[in-house]
């Protein structure tokens, strides 16, 4: 009997699903029915490897529907399947074509799923179902919203609503947290720190504040973080160089790992070096290696590769 792959292709709203060796393909909305519906359908066919893109933490609930019912699930690198979309001849970019792609691409390298611990598939499972109540009841407060003519009773129902809503977005933090301390996010972690200067804590932070890491180009990904200079001019006058904007939390965790590495990691140690001895004042040379760091972790989750010493 041959073995059923689906490859699934995540966007904001919706699933692409595709099936081999069936060729079944099928969408679902990105929603708590679509998900509910998405793992009753799974289920019965008896898949045995599930795969998914990492798109921007879009992936997230739904590889974590997925584990919660103890399907074997892997999300893999969206820069494998392009270049192994290329090399099929497949250039054009539709959804359902690239669903089809991921599930040929997860035939054709059987990625090996790493399931979850017991007691981690059962916190899945309770954050999962909680996420769905809560959607649920600020659908029903919506609609009573609809109905509620009283300006006292519209007040009491928004306030009702916001505070689902914040609710919304601690189990949102909860699932993402017991995802990525799983072994189905923990690979991306392990290549993160293994870079000398960033540890778990820095890697963790990475993951959840800049999904992006891995699919941008280095200049994308630098101004993205704010680390990207840009200068003050007027006319012929040319000011200083600047940096700002971008994610604070990710410019914070990469300057703590930059002070890291910038006594620990032997590369970044040497460009500090070369930058303070050039006359670079220590605060330039420290966001030149922050911005140097960045782009190293970035090849490294676009890659799949450790950190590898000359």
């Amino acid at each position: 009997m041959e073995k059923v792959i689906v490859g699934i292709d995540v966007s904001k709203d919706r699933l692409d699903v595709a099936v081999r060796p069936s060729g079944e393909a099928f969408v679902v909305a990105r929603n708590a029915a679509g998900l509910e519906e998405l793992v009753t359908r799974l289920a019965g066919l008896g898949a045995h490897l599930i795969a998914l893109e990492a798109t921007g933490g879009f992936e997230t609930v739904v590889a974590a529907s997925l584990g919660a019912a103890a399907l074997p699930v892997v999300v893999v690198n969206p820069a494998q399947i392009r270049a192994f979309a290329k090399a099929l001849g497949k250039r054009a970019k539709t959804d359902p074509i690239d669903a089809a792609v991921i599930a040929h691409f997860a035939e054709a390298t059987t990625p090996e799923p790493r399931p979850l611990p017991d007691e981690a598939t059962q916190l899945l499972a309770d954050l999962v179902a909680r996420r769905r109540q809560i959607i649920a009841m600020i659908g029903a407060e919506r609609q009573r919203e609809k109905r509620a003519t009283a300006r006292s009773l519209k007040k009491s129902i928004a306030r009702l609503i916001k505070a689902l809503e914040k609710e919304l977005t601690s189990v949102d933090t909860d699932i993402d947290e017991a995802m990525r301390a799983s072994p189905a996010w923990r690979e991306k972690e392990d290549l993160l720190a293994s870079v000398p200067g960033v540890g778990p804590v820095i890697a963790r932070s990475l993951i959840a504040e800049l999904p992006e890491l891995g699919q941008l180009t280095r200049k994308q990904i630098a101004a993205l973080a704010g680390l990207a200079p840009w200068t003050r001019q007027s006319g012929q006058w040319r000011g200083k160089s600047f940096i700002g904007g971008g994610r604070t939390a990710v410019r914070t965790a990469l300057f703590q790992g930059a002070m890291v590495a910038c006594r620990h990691n032997p590369v970044l140690k040497s460009f500090f070096h070369h930058l303070t001895t050039a006359g670079k004042p220590k605060m330039v040379a420290l966001i030149a290696v922050a911005r140097k760091l960045l782009i190293i972790l970035n090849a490294i989750l676009r890659d799949q590769k450790p950190w590898q010493t000359a």
